[in-house]
């Protein structure tokens, strides 16, 4: 009896290391073992019992348990990071306009470059506008989406399919968005995009995953799309892609709750409040009420001088 029992405790033991516990998800319930209808695979794996026992069953009669279905990804998506209220800094003196950050967004987010009839369109949720003060000198701008507190944009939608989140995220539903373009109308920022016409292949990254709202992949035609922080990232603690895309220290992100943001060039986290009081931030059209969340650094002490990318004859954006 005694062999016996130490031979269930080393094999309890053995279980306990692999990390199939309970806690994990390999309960054997009817939740997580097939009905017993699948073609066996040979391999087997250990789960712990509802009576405290292990026992091993076929790997082709066990259900994915980690696999979200669409629906809970829907949900977790409208609710957003408990606890967190996400905040992007721009330090204008930094961009050089090499555009790695809409790059990056592009091929995480399915956006892509089609011909019309007058050129190239390029769909982005982030763009780098070239800017110009009255008497001044010229300078480059990202432009996402805000994220308002106070978004206009979600206030018109006749179908709740732009939400705001609890922790401070703007997103678009593409299944519920019916393409009415109320919400590009009312958005002071012109930060969003229709899908005219079919998106370029899904990135191999994201094939053969269920939608999910705050990947927005696949984009759908007919539907309106914009940024959208890399919410998905901020899931599993990773940075957005634009910010860890730039090699310039422009962009900061991070929890205005913590008062910390993080640069995407150097890894360095500072205080957020500090930040923005010493680089004197601001934000665009604050006397609209809608309180964004992104903010900017003024070009002051510019490391590098200023060189136009727009042609001879082209307009610029004043600021």
């Amino acid at each position: 009896m005694g062999k016996s029992k130490n031979k269930k405790n080393n094999s309890r033991r053995d279980f306990l290391k692999t990390g199939l516990l309970a806690g994990a998800g390999t309960l054997l319930t009817g939740g997580i073992v097939s009905t017993f209808n699948a073609t066996a695979s040979g391999e087997t794996v250990k789960l712990l019992g509802q009576d405290g026992k292990i026992v091993e069953v076929d790997k082709a009669h066990v259900k994915n348990v980690g696999k979200k279905t669409e629906e809970q990804l829907q949900q977790l998506g409208r609710e957003g990071i408990p606890g967190k209220k996400w905040v992007m800094v721009i330090d204008l003196s930094k961009c050089r306009n090499e555009q790695r950050c809409m790059s990056a967004c592009q091929d995480e987010h399915q956006l892509w470059t089609s011909k019309d009839g007058n050129g190239d369109k390029v769909q982005h949720h982030i763009n780098v506008l070239e800017m110009k003060r009255e008497g001044g000198a010229g300078f480059f701008m990202p432009k996402p989406c805000q994220h308002c507190d106070n978004p206009p944009c979600t206030k018109v939608c006749p179908v709740d399919a732009t939400f705001k989140r609890q922790d401070g995220i703007v997103l678009i539903d593409n299944e519920r968005c019916i393409g009415c373009r109320f919400c590009m109308a009312a958005c002071p920022y012109s930060a969003r995009v229709f899908n005219w016409s079919d998106p370029k292949e899904v990135p191999k990254q994201h094939k053969g995953k269920e939608y999910n709202v705050e990947l927005n992949v696949p984009q759908r035609r007919g539907t309106v799309t914009k940024c959208v922080f890399s919410a998905d990232k901020l899931r599993e603690g990773e940075l957005p892609s634009c910010v860890s895309a730039c090699g310039n220290e422009v962009f900061w992100f991070g929890d205005q709750n913590e008062d910390a943001v993080t640069n995407g060039t150097t890894k360095e986290t500072v205080r957020l409040s500090t930040l923005l009081e010493e680089g004197a931030a601001y934000t665009l059209l604050p006397e609209l009420g809608t309180s964004p969340s992104v903010y900017y650094l003024p070009e002051r002490n510019r490391k590098f001088p200023f060189k136009s990318a727009k042609k001879e004859g082209t307009d610029e954006h004043h600021h």
